[in-house]
């Protein structure tokens, strides 16, 4: 029998669903029989409780039971006779004043069904594509970095003053107005200098000195400085030098290279695993980088209209993930936090959206996960370990870390049937621009 759906907006549907009475009341009373086989009550022997007590006590709830069951069988048929793809719950209702046969009930059921998702032709689609390479120059400042993280300190001669890369040893007071204020004060501070650990001022007012030495210099707080008391103020300092200690950084060696667990511990097979290191993160932050290129440049090329049950359902994943966040952080009563739903509405459409045009792209040209792409992609997170192996396990062990790889995967296989076809840019960016992206 053919399914009547009545449009009552862009995506919202209504189908009627009736029931025989007489269905519905013999699965009610099958249930309430079973029921009454296990049901323990005060003065009766379990199994021996009359069926007009067991229908007093259960029936309502039963009853409300089978209802759902029947409605929810009833609505899928439907949906599926109707070849309708259902967005989110229905709204269901009894309707009023008879419309069904004698010896029938009747629903109104209201839901949304998924768009249709128009996707412009891809040729003319443009995206800027990120492209950069691993150079020697990437591979010395990474060397360096390794060499700074296992130096070792010395005593400088007393009359040596301090310069860039000593570790020196303070005592210092500050005070604003004549006045002390908290966290000016310290005794047997250590910092680097040159490194950026102080402000700059207190810096190049520690450079040169020596020993035994004590000076006072003014020091201003930039206006953004995360002690609130004393920012855009100025304060005068006395720091007084107790310590210089000169930093000895390792050869590159091949002992060096045995320090640093390489399997191939010479120079050059240090540098290749830097090599390899390096090119694994820049091949995951230019796709990451292009990803979004790419799902911006689709966004724009699609047209589809949004079903709200899917935006709401959206919303509250994002309100529960920011409750959470809360806790984490040790706030009060996270879980009762009034946050507000506009905060995350505009983020929650762009997801939907996003989410159905990646849906049809995948279904259009057939670019689902293959089970060796994934197995690729869980390697290549694992390569980075100290034993991938256990990683890949880790991995494989857990159906939810599963599916986030599988809708990875999916993503990438979008971006690169996108890049294959759109309208290609290139444009190269240095490993220290990509390394420095914020959103890579």
């Amino acid at each position: 029998m053919a399914v009547n759906v009545e449009t009552l907006d862009k995506l919202e549907r209504k189908i009627t669903l009736t029931l025989p009475v007489d269905a519905i009341q013999n699965e009610v009373n099958s249930r309430l029989k079973r029921l009454a086989r296990t049901v323990k009550m005060d003065g009766f022997r379990p199994g021996k409780v009359p069926m007009n007590v067991v229908a007093q006590r259960y029936g309502y709830s039963v009853q409300y039971e089978v209802m759902n069951d029947k409605v929810g069988q009833a609505f899928a048929a439907a949906a599926n006779e109707a070849n309708l793809k259902v967005a989110g719950q229905p709204r269901i209702t009894e309707t009023e004043g008879g419309s069904a046969a004698e010896g029938q009930v009747s629903f109104d059921a209201v839901f949304e069904v998924y768009p249709e998702v128009k996707i412009a032709d891809l040729s003319g689609v443009e995206v800027e594509k990120l492209t950069a390479d691993v150079g020697d120059a990437a591979i010395d400042k990474t060397l360096e970095i390794l060499r700074k993280q296992r130096r070792t300190f010395a005593l400088r001669g007393h009359d040596a003053p301090a310069q860039d890369s000593d570790r020196v040893t303070v005592d210092f007071e500050g005070k604003i107005d004549g006045e002390a204020f908290q966290g000016g004060k310290a005794e047997d501070f250590q910092f680097l200098i040159g490194e950026g650990q102080m402000l700059k001022e207190f810096e190049e007012a520690t450079r040169g000195m020596k020993v035994g030495e004590s000076k006072t210099f003014p020091l201003a707080f930039p206006a953004d400085y995360h002690g609130k008391d004393v920012a855009g103020k100025t304060a005068d300092f006395l720091v007084t030098v107790k310590k210089i200690e000169a930093a000895n950084l390792p050869e590159v060696n091949e002992g060096f290279a045995k320090t640093l667990g390489i399997a191939d511990a010479s120079v050059e097979g240090l540098r290749n695993d830097i090599r390899k290191n390096l090119e694994r993160e820049v091949k995951f932050r230019l796709l990451s980088r292009n990803k979004q290129a790419v799902f911006a440049a689709v966004m724009g090329a699609a047209e589809l209209e949004l079903p709200n049950a899917s935006v709401q359902s959206e919303l509250g994943r994002m309100v529960e993930a920011a409750r959470a966040d809360l806790k984490q952080r040790g706030i009060k009563d996270a879980d009762k936090a009034p946050i507000p739903e506009d905060l995350f509405r505009s983020e929650a459409e762009r997801r939907v959206r996003l989410g159905l045009i990646v849906a049809e792209l995948v279904r259009i040209h057939n670019l689902a996960p293959k089970p060796e792409q994934i197995r690729g992609y869980v390697e290549d997170l694992a390569a980075s370990y100290e034993k991938p192996a256990d990683v890949v396990r880790w991995y494989y062990g857990d159906a939810n870390r599963m599916q986030e790889v599988q809708g990875a995967v999916m993503e990438n296989n979008v971006a690169d049937y996108v890049l294959a076809n759109a309208k290609i840019t290139d444009k190269p960016l240095s490993f220290e621009e990509l390394m420095g992206s914020q959103n890579g």
